[in-house]
């Protein structure tokens, strides 16, 4: 009886709390922090909102966690490689400056060497912040054996939200 009116009591809990009640926030602490970012996109230009979310992930190390301890590596190997390249600067002018900010944070870049050959580079056409690796799937597999979690960094179309009528003023 007493697990029966325990379950009403949760259920009517529950029912109270309704679309207007606020989320919450987790700000626990992070701790240091091992990741892996795989980035294979389809678009050159897609690597800045990859970049993004390198930014994002160490903003919130410096926040909640231990930057000074966490390591995040991306391995490259698509599209992206054109913007990667010393050889595109006049393309793409302001991406070194935006991989040396992140580079001095202690972010590595691998290329895969596999698709830079594929797209006609050669690994010296690459910036001095980038590292050429065998392969892609290799250097993968690599950093997840060394205990690095794996972060797809797919990259799609972003919306925004539109208000409500009447939440315009």
């Amino acid at each position: 009886m007493k697990k029966i009116v325990l379950s009403v009591l949760l259920l009517a809990a529950g029912a109270w709390a309704g679309p207007n009640d606020p989320s919450k926030f987790d700000g626990s602490a992070l701790g240091a922090q091992k990741a892996v970012y795989q980035f294979n996109f389809e678009n050159p230009q897609d690597l800045e909102q990859g970049l993004g979310y390198l930014s994002n992930h160490l903003k919130a190390l410096k926040q909640f966690g231990d930057l000074g301890q966490s390591q995040l590596v991306v391995v490259a190997h698509g599209n992206e490689l054109h913007m990667l390249s010393r050889l595109n600067q006049a393309t793409y002018p302001d991406i070194y400056d935006e991989l040396k900010a992140l580079a001095d944070q202690g972010v590595q870049f691998r290329v895969c060497r596999n698709a830079a050959t594929f797209r006609g580079y050669k690994a010296d056409d690459f910036y001095d912040l980038v590292t050429v690796v065998p392969a892609a799937m290799t250097e993968l597999a690599k950093w997840q054996a060394k205990g690095y979690a794996y972060i797809s960094g797919n990259v799609i179309r972003r919306t925004k939200r539109t208000p409500h009528a009447s939440e315009v003023r």
